[in-house]
């Protein structure tokens, strides 16, 4: 049996230019509820943004690879909320979301916010399993938060002045 080579990725700012391949990812990922380009334009270059694209790495060619992740976080002086962090179906289950968290608690923490706040759909198993690993608590539950498609959320929270050494530790293992 012939394994598929697994996924590789560096990470590096998200960029204007990457936003068309970023909303095909978007409708490949999030279906009807998908952000469109102004949306991600809009966030990308809103205040106290900060965004990340998981480049792959190619052994095959020179040159950067295709983008098969991306992330982001909002900053409001105390605390960040992650708005968004998806990978290519066919990149997942690589680390490559573990490694754009990991990104995004280090930058929360270069910031000096308190905690680190998101919503995640109820149905998505490998993101809760994700962010559980990384010591986020569930707080409570939006009815009907993703639409058009009347998903729930799980509201989520990580107090980044209780957890340090236990996400190092898990950054250690991924």
């Amino acid at each position: 049996m012939n394994t598929p080579p697994r996924t590789r990725a560096r990470l590096r700012p998200l960029r204007a230019a990457d936003l068309p391949r970023v909303v095909e990812l978007e409708v490949e990922m999030f279906g009807p509820s998908a952000w469109t380009y102004g949306m991600l334009a809009e966030e990308l270059g809103g205040l106290g943004r900060w965004y990340i694209a998981a480049e792959e790495i190619r052994d095959d060619r020179p040159g950067p690879g295709d983008i098969v992740g991306y992330a982001g976080l909002w900053f409001d002086g105390e605390i960040t909320q992650i708005m968004t962090l998806g990978v290519a179906p066919r990149a997942q289950h690589c680390g490559i979301g573990s490694q754009m968290l990991g990104a995004l608690i280090d930058r929360s923490r270069e910031l000096g916010a308190s905690a680190i706040l998101l919503e995640v759909a109820v149905n998505n198993a490998a993101a809760l399993g994700m962010y559980e690993k990384y010591g986020f608590a569930r707080l409570g539950l939006r009815k009907r938060y993703y639409q058009p498609e009347d998903v729930d959320a799980y509201t989520m929270r990580l107090d980044l002045t209780a957890v340090d050494t236990a996400v190092d530790s898990v950054a250690e293992t991924a």
